[in-house]
């Protein structure tokens, strides 16, 4: 699981006169360079890349916390008619794959005028099945007796949900998080069909263009992948540490 990410990372400090189909492979460079970065970097608008990137993962991420807490709290926490069901049948979208749906998203978006916009590649994001369940599941494991204390005190719905149910869940929060935020950050289909303006590609469509600028020099289009990746792993390691089980019930003596 590890060598193709090491083979990519040495691949990316190889010069032009390093062979790159050795036999072992050579994942020690003979004679590193950080000119393919450079080259990457001053040859293509990367920078821009990384800000349209960041934009949407960024944004994706906050909006699709806010819309799945919401929607999972009341099939939590709440007692109505139908819940079950709603819950069922947004679980089992989860089966739709998103290439059956991406042809009418693309009508949508291009009615909305929302082509080569920010707001066109958040669109199918804006709520996750998943992200919905995940929430749900961790609703569920808050104490009651919380609920109820907030209550007394005059706790509406929404604000327990704001000010009991979001901090007692953070670890899912997260967790959600992490999922959403690397899953928008590597998209790479839906950025390919909705955008045809170069100023506003992300970074997989940015990496992509290196195979067609450089005459797929493997060299450089490493450099342009680990540049690509390096955000997303360090957003993982920065948050791990709060992927922790919260003590909820540490409020509740009995």
């Amino acid at each position: 699981m590890v060598f193709p990410m090491v083979w990519l990372f040495s691949t990316s400090f190889k010069g032009p006169e390093e062979s790159l189909l050795t036999t072992p492979p050579q994942l020690i460079p003979r004679d590193p360079t950080l000119d393919n970065y450079r080259r990457v970097w001053q040859q293509n608008p990367f920078g821009q890349y990384f800000l349209n990137s960041t934009i949407v993962a960024v944004l994706t991420v906050v909006i699709n916390l806010v819309l799945c807490s919401l929607a999972a709290y009341p099939l939590a926490r709440l007692a109505f008619r139908g819940r079950d069901l709603i819950l069922a049948l947004i679980v089992a979208t989860i089966m739709i794959p998103f290439q059956i749906v991406m042809i009418p998203l693309y009508i949508l978006a291009v009615n909305l005028g929302l082509r080569n916009t920010y707001a066109g590649l958040i669109l199918p994001y804006l709520a996750s099945a998943f992200g919905i369940f995940l929430m749900r599941q961790a609703f569920q494991g808050v104490p009651k007796e919380l609920e109820e204390a907030a209550r007394m005190d005059g706790c509406s719905d929404l604000g327990i949900w704001w000010n009991v149910m979001i901090p007692a869940t953070r670890p899912a929060l997260v967790t959600l998080g992490i999922f959403v935020f690397i899953g928008t950050w590597s998209e790479f289909l839906w950025p390919l069909i909705l955008l045809d303006r170069p100023e506003r590609y992300t970074l997989p469509l940015g990496v992509a263009q290196l195979a067609g600028s450089f005459s797929l020099d493997w060299r450089l289009v490493a450099a342009g992948s680990i540049l690509s990746v390096l955000p997303a792993i360090a957003v993982f390691v920065l948050l791990q540490r709060f992927i922790l089980p919260t003590e909820t019930s540490s409020g509740v003596k009995g």
